[in-house]
């Protein structure tokens, strides 16, 4: 068995459940500050994320420590090349964890503002950049022979990357918008769907543009499943918006989850064997055999992966079905 392309698949799996879960969480923060009028209807919406949020970004964190575990040259490339795109998304990952802290350490109405924006912007930046990452990686980055990225943080930002980064923001906003109307109560869910269909009616022709340009951008759709894939993330957006405008949330809140899930397959199978694209010469890219570790370190991570990942899935699922119940602004008055 070829580990390397296991590990490939497992990270591809962990994007996947992390873009999923933290997208919503993302949504949230976004809409925060312009669903919620008053300072009872801001504390029901960060409610409804409040249990999970940080386990959600456990998915991110055990995503990174694989890839530098199993593609520590993948790891190298990718975070020294994209570190100030990185060191920006992690400072405001940082800001918006403190703010759901230390908003209500004080009731004064200033206070809990600042950190209600503070939320909005820790949650906008990676949602943001995690599009234009993404559209990097299918776009290609300038890396020389031995590896290294040799482009500034300049040569990351183009109207293809900066479409992506669009793409990501709307597609996550309308996620999270659609998440509020399943999870609170009240004149809330009216006011969520609202701003659903405003958010929807921009991501779907942003995703479609986006799709359209990739074509011209990178060789990556060229297999025929990984763009099958991709359109398939554009029909599921059609088909979210559509069951939003019908009232049918919950199969409109799956079925954006699919967009999420699609976008993110097409990418990585797309781009198997390679995991990052060189812009210079495309035998200078990065794959899952000269990127990886050595066989026995994939084969002792392989074995604690089948022993621990199951009791984390168990658990947060459990998370889930404990908090599974709707959130009422009408409890959280005092």
């Amino acid at each position: 068995m070829d580990l390397s392309a296991v590990w490939f698949v497992l990270l591809t799996v962990l994007f996947i459940g992390f873009f999923f879960l933290e997208g919503f969480d993302y949504g949230v923060g976004v809409l925060l500050p312009f669903l919620g009028k008053n300072d009872t209807e801001r504390r029901a919406i960060i409610n409804a994320i409040g249990p999970v949020w940080d386990g959600n970004e456990v998915w991110m964190l055990t995503a990174g420590g694989a890839m530098f575990a199993a593609f520590p040259n993948w790891y190298a490339t990718l975070f020294s090349g994209f570190y100030l795109a990185l060191f920006l998304m992690l400072v405001a990952l940082i800001v918006r964890g403190v703010a759901f802290e230390f908003r209500g350490l004080d009731r004064h109405p200033a206070w809990r503002n600042l950190w209600d924006w503070l939320i909005f912007a820790g949650s906008l930046v990676p949602a943001l950049l995690w599009g234009v990452a993404l559209a990097n990686l299918i776009k290609g980055v300038p890396i020389d022979a031995r590896m290294q990225f040799v482009g500034t943080f300049w040569d990351l930002l183009s109207p293809y990357t900066l479409v992506g980064g669009l793409a990501t923001l709307l597609v996550f906003t309308l996620h999270g918008a659609l998440f509020l109307i399943l999870k609170i109560e009240g004149e809330l869910i009216e006011r969520a769907r609202r701003a659903a269909l405003r958010v929807g009616a921009l991501a779907v022709p942003v995703l479609f543009v986006l799709v359209a340009m990739s074509y011209t951008q990178t060789d990556l759709f060229a297999r025929s499943s990984a763009g099958a894939a991709l359109w398939a993330a554009v029909a599921a957006l059609l088909l979210a918006y559509w069951f939003l405008r019908s009232r049918r949330h919950g199969w409109s809140f799956v079925l954006n989850g699919l967009t999420v899930v699609f976008s993110t397959l097409a990418v990585f199978w797309g781009l198997f064997p390679r995991v990052m694209v060189s812009s210079l010469k495309p035998e200078w890219s990065l794959t899952i055999h000269n990127a990886s570790s050595s066989p026995y370190t994939l084969k002792v991570m392989t074995m604690v992966a089948l022993t621990l990942v199951p009791i984390v899935l168990l658990y947060q699922g459990w998370t889930y079905w404990v908090f599974r119940r709707r959130v009422s602004a009408k409890e959280l008055q005092y």
